[in-house]
């Protein structure tokens, strides 16, 4: 199976800090030509395409995260809590 790079792994630093970081993606022959061919039908920028679905992925899997974490807080809210003095009295202790 033959690979593909589309873009170049670069770091470029100014004085006083990073301007800007180029990450390398490896894909095979029929990714690397089903993503040129998308991104020129729909006369994109490639660069601005693998970095917008990069982060949306991020911020979809943020979401999730976070509606995780809002459910799992609802659902512990409507759990009965009990005092360690009620369990022992359940145990019979």
């Amino acid at each position: 199976m033959n690979f593909n790079y589309i873009i170049v792994l670069q770091v470029i630093h100014k004085r006083g800090g990073l301007i800007m970081t180029t990450i390398s993606l490896r894909v095979n022959d029929d990714e690397s030509k089903l993503i040129h061919d998308y991104v020129s039908v729909n006369q994109l920028n490639m660069s601005q395409f693998i970095r917008d679905a990069v982060l949306d992925k991020i911020e979809n899997d943020l979401d999730l995260d976070e509606d995780r974490i809002l459910y799992a807080f609802e659902k512990a809210k409507q759990e009965k809590t009990y005092d360690h003095t009620e369990v022992w009295e359940m145990l019979g202790v």
